[in-house]
């Protein structure tokens, strides 16, 4: 794929495509279990787990004999020279994602890069200006919103496409961690805005403005936010560091539909864990749903008569549900890690199919443009921030 005569994401010899995966932490192991498990359940390209590639060469050696991965690197620029890897699925932190990701579509490598696209709103262009070229050459790439790939989420979007729920009229959202309550927790990358780009915002804001586009099909045409931080120091190795990045953050958003959303996140909200909740409200129709009840999807149909509505319980785990066909009896429930074996099938099947996978970058870069217009309007004391209208393509069932 990668060798002088083919730069166009194609594997002339029909060999299993090559995978590099960079970083081996939380995501990498999320990622990892993907990769190792997705053969034994969907119909994919054949595939080999190749390259694990980290800075630490002992840690990457032992995460790469627990996850699968054939050899290790420390150095991610040598595996795009190889012609035996034909994907990177980068899962560094984001302040690398820019640089990798444009480096391996130029390359000729298909690429997947954790969500947020970028730290900044000019890296996420350049990384959609590289995956546009890279698409004209038959290069894909995709961002990892692996919320799109929940069965009960995807059975939204398709109730909401339907017309089931009528004119959606507005959409709440709450993305609540408690992970740092403790004032004495330690200063890591993720607290530091040269590292991380933003806290709460980017981190966990970013999938809730995700879905609120995904689900509804549209565009996000107005902002109005806050950020706070509620803990200013953390302890570091050597003392006390400044936190330079929002531990909560808030926005109201308005859509080209005229559909008004709500997002509330935080990331020091005691007793929640990884809460994602949703509400959508449309004049015939509503839906509901908890992350902490992933099979589940809350219903209720306003065109039955007054005397018969009511929210009903769908359990998602029918073979008629999304991507649900591929694993176990009805009523036997899926996981959260489960979401990435999906996204990664996605991913495949688009290379296959040589047709571009979604989210594509350019919709990572649209969930990016609002997450930069929440930071304006929080630094202008919430004033609304009007953003461009053109809609961003969507590849349906993806």
């Amino acid at each position: 794929m990668n060798s002088p005569e083919s730069t166009d994401g194609t594997n002339p010899d029909n060999s299993p495509l090559g995978v590099a995966m960079i970083g081996y932490a939380f995501m990498g192991k999320a990622h990892s279990n993907a990769w190792r498990n997705l053969a034994s359940y969907f119909d994919v390209p054949p595939f080999e787990q190749k390259v694990l590639v980290g800075r630490d060469a002992g840690q990457v050696a032992a995460a790469a004999e627990k996850y699968g991965w054939a050899e290790t690197a420390t150095d991610w620029r040598s595996v795009l020279e190889r012609d035996d890897i034909h994907i990177v699925d980068i899962c560094a932190p984001g302040w690398m994602h820019a640089e990798i990701a444009v480096a391996a579509l130029e390359a000729g490598k298909h690429v997947l890069v954790e969500k947020p696209l970028a730290n900044t709103l000019a890296e996420a262009e350049a990384m959609a200006d590289a995956a546009r070229s890279a698409r004209e050459r038959g290069v894909q790439s995709m961002i990892g919103f692996n919320y799109r790939r929940v069965p009960a989420l995807a059975l939204a979007r398709e109730f909401i496409a339907e017309g089931r729920l009528g004119t959606v009229r507005h959409v709440r959202s709450a993305y609540l961690q408690d992970w740092l309550v403790d004032p004495d927790s330690p200063m890591t990358w993720r607290l530091n805005k040269e590292t991380a780009g933003s806290g709460a915002l980017g981190d966990i804001a970013s999938h809730a403005i995700d879905q609120i586009m995904f689900l509804l099909g549209g565009t996000v045409t107005e902002v109005s936010g806050r950020l706070h931080t509620f803990v200013n120091s953390r302890p570091g190795a050597d003392g006390p560091e400044e936190v330079t990045v929002d531990d909560a953050a808030w926005a109201t958003l308005t859509l080209d539909s005229g559909a008004i959303a709500s997002v509330e996140v935080s990331r020091m909200a005691t007793g929640q864990k990884n809460s994602l909740k949703l509400e959508i409200y449309g004049d015939k129709g509503s839906l509901l749903f908890d992350l902490e009840a992933i099979n589940e999807l809350g219903f209720l149909d306003a065109t039955l008569p007054v005397r018969e509505q009511g929210f009903r319980r769908i359990l998602v785990n029918e073979p008629e549900h999304p991507y649900m066909a591929a694993w176990w009896p009805q009523g036997h429930v899926i996981g959260w890690e489960h979401t990435f074996t999906h996204e990664i099938r996605d991913f495949l099947s688009a290379i296959d199919s040589h047709t571009p996978p979604s989210p594509s970058f350019e919709e990572g870069l649209a969930v990016q443009r609002v997450l930069a217009a929440i930071e304006e309007s929080a630094n202008a004391k919430s004033s609304i921030i009007q953003l461009a209208t053109s809609p961003v393509p969507v590849t349906e069932g993806a």
